[in-house]
Parts: C-alpha cells; sequence; structure tokens
C-alpha cells in the first residue's frame, strides 16, 4: 500500500469516527419517556377483534422521522411512520390493535438510516379491562395467595401494571385472592389479556363507599369512613369513593368492560351478629344507599357504568344466609340497578375459613364470577 492510499484511508476513517463522535455527542442526552403504554398494560378492546392502543409520552429528540412497530401483533410488526410528528415534546397518537398479547411495543426516532434512540415496551394486551371493588372477599383476605397460571392476568394500582398474583396492588389485605383465577378463566375463555384495578377494602358497609357528604342514620359497624354530624347523624367521608372515581377517571367511559362489586357481609344482619342494633340498616335500606352509589359512579363520566353485583351475605356456618338482605340484592338485578353477579352464599363451610374463602373457595369464586361475566360478553 502506497504512503498516499494509506493517508487517504486514515482520512477516511477520521472522519468516519469524527461523525459518529460528533451525532453521538449530539444524542447522548435523548430520551423518550411513555407514560402509555406500560409495561403489562390492559387496553380495553372496543370490537371483539381490536382495540385503541394509546401511545403518549414525552421525548427531547428534536427529528422528522418516527416509526413504530408492534411485534407479535400480525399486521404490525414492520417499522411504520407515526401518524404524527411529536410536537414540542409530546408524544401522543394511536394504534389500531388486533385484541390479544402480550405484544412488544417499539418506537424510535431516526436521523437518515441512523436510529438516534428506541424504546420498547415488552408487555402489551388488548383485551378487557375490570374494575374490582367490595369488601374481603373482593381483596387480599383469602386463606393462602393465589398466583395467575396463565400469566395473562395483570393488575393496576393507579400507577403502574403487574403481573395480577396475590396480594393484589390496590387492595387491602395480605393474603389470596380470586382475581387470579377469575383472570385466568376468563383468559382461557376469550383469549385475550385481563386487567383489573383492585380498590377493594376489608370490613367495609356500603355506607363507607357513598360520596363525600351522602348522609345515613346508621353508623357503619366499624364506624370508619364517616364522620358524625349531629345526633343520630352520621355522612360519609368520601374516602372509598375517592379511589373508584380515581379509576373512573383514568380509564375513561370507555377505558373498562365493568365494575365488580362484591360487597354485603358487612350490612347483612350485623345485630344478629351481635353488634350494636343502632348500626343495623335494612335490605331497603341497602338497595337505597346501592342505588346512590350506582348513580354517582355513573356521573364521574356522565356515561353508565355497567356493574355487577354478587349476592353474599355469609358470616359463619350457622348464619350461612340472611334472607332479607339476599332479596335486596336480587331486587338490584330485578329492578335493572346492575347484572347479575355471582351467588356467593353457595359456596359453603367446604370453601371458606370463616367469613373468608379458603384455596379451593377462591378458585370456585374466581369461576363463579368468570361463568357470570363471560356468559354476558358472550351474549352482547
Amino acid at each position: 500500500m502506497t504512503n498516499i492510499v494509506r493517508t487517504k484511508l486514515y482520512l477516511h476513517l477520521s472522519l468516519a469516527f469524527m461523525l459518529t463522535a460528533f451525532l453521538t455527542s449530539c444524542y447522548a442526552d435523548t430520551t423518550i419517556a411513555l407514560t402509555s403504554p406500560l409495561e403489562y398494560q390492559v387496553t380495553q378492546r372496543d370490537t371483539l377483534s381490536e382495540g385503541n392502543l394509546s401511545v403518549r409520552g414525552t421525548t427531547t429528540i428534536e427529528s422528522n422521522e418516527w416509526q413504530y412497530r408492534l411485534l407479535s401483533a400480525p399486521g404490525l410488526e414492520e417499522w411504520t411512520d407515526l401518524p404524527s410528528i411529536p410536537k414540542e415534546g409530546v408524544i401522543d397518537f394511536s394504534i389500531r390493535a388486533p385484541a390479544g398479547g402480550w405484544y412488544v411495543l417499539e418506537l424510535r426516532a431516526m436521523n437518515g438510516n441512523q436510529t438516534i434512540e428506541t424504546v420498547r415496551v415488552e408487555h402489551i394486551g388488548v383485551g378487557e379491562v375490570f374494575i374490582i371493588a367490595g369488601q374481603s372477599n373482593a381483596a387480599n383476605y383469602g386463606a393462602k395467595k393465589q398466583r395467575t397460571k396463565t400469566e395473562r392476568v395483570s393488575s393496576f394500582n393507579g400507577a403502574r401494571w403487574n403481573i395480577a398474583h396475590d396480594p393484589q396492588q390496590g387492595a387491602a389485605g395480605e393474603s389470596g385472592s380470586f382475581i387470579p383465577a377469575f383472570g385466568d378463566a376468563m383468559y382461557e375463555r376469550f383469549n385475550v389479556p385481563i386487567g383489573v384495578a383492585c380498590i377493594a377494602e376489608g370490613g367495609t358497609s356500603v355506607r363507607e363507599w357513598l360520596p363525600k357528604g351522602e348522609r345515613m342514620n346508621n353508623q357503619p359497624t366499624t364506624g370508619l369512613n364517616v364522620v358524625q354530624v349531629a345526633d343520630g347523624e352520621w355522612e360519609s367521608t368520601g374516602a372509598l369513593f375517592s379511589r373508584l372515581e380515581d379509576r373512573l377517571n383514568h380509564f375513561g367511559p370507555d377505558g373498562f368492560r365493568a365494575i365488580l362489586w362484591h360487597q354485603g357481609e358487612s350490612d347483612a344482619g350485623q345485630a344478629r351478629a351481635g353488634y350494636p342494633e343502632d348500626r343495623q340498616i335494612t335490605g331497603a335500606q341497602y338497595v337505597a344507599f346501592m342505588k346512590t352509589l350506582v348513580q354517582a359512579a355513573h356521573d364521574v363520566n356522565n356515561e353508565p357504568a355497567t356493574w355487577f353485583t354478587a349476592k353474599t351475605t355469609y358470616h359463619r356456618k350457622d348464619r350461612a344466609s340472611d334472607a332479607e338482605f339476599r332479596d335486596a340484592m336480587q331486587r338490584l338485578w330485578d329492578e335493572q340497578v346492575t347484572l347479575e353477579g355471582p351467588d356467593t352464599d353457595s359456596l359453603g363451610p367446604s370453601y371458606r375459613e370463616g367469613v373468608h374463602f379458603n384455596t379451593e373457595g377462591l378458585t370456585a369464586h374466581g369461576n363463579l364470577w368468570a361463568d357470570k361475566v363471560g356468559d354476558w360478553l358472550d351474549n352482547r
């Protein structure tokens, strides 16, 4: 090799190195930060086959070349130009994605043939989303922590999503729930990921879930989440309703399928269980309070939300049901205030440890919910 050729080669290599170093320095502090979708997020499908996947976030990158792809999603696995270029550092567009998952989202900024930066979200689903509320048997008070077998069930606590192994984030209690069994059964039936946002609180009366300022003449058994405002009169603090309101606002009217409500044990037969008689409400009052709660949830998004309610009055083996409150819960179904959920009083002592469910009971409980919700979905 002559000195001239050698010199030209060194010059080319040096220029290439300098250009690479320059581009690297230009983009060293660049970033793409997504707020949606998050890892393990499930987006509610709006048809049986599809849903809108919102991609939102911020970036410090200034580029007119942006692309995305959705790996494992048929028809979306190739790099595709964004429908709108980020402006003023804001990323905001949507992808019409097939129901299913987990998918992998990749989003990248380009400079010609060079990738400036890529962001990747490994687990994204388009499927069914549910808000779960009520008391301990809707929360983490079962005998033993459960795990989702399919790992296609995800839970949301208001800030992040995770695989829905117990205890469920966002709910009270530290042990087991029916949610892994429910989610697995729903996934196996519909072949789409299942998302849940559980906000249940142990031992609560329907009175404690009312919006702030709603009044009552009987203090709840626990005395929590209410304040006394006069002799024989209390009002809700709204603390629990605010949890529900937060989730409703987060998802919006089209961002979830239904609210699943499992509550009643703390209102049915409290006086018969030895609690102060002045804390006992009637079945008719229970219906009235539930109507207030359901309507308040409708008002949050100015659109009716679908509610399923369980028939649940079991306390212990010698008080396996309460006829007055079973009739009240039936009225909610008959008057179409809510849709018919499972009759969990049918799960007797062999499924329980006291009022709460043992491992077999948690599975049976989850399957009962999946049967009711699944049959309704099949007939929509």
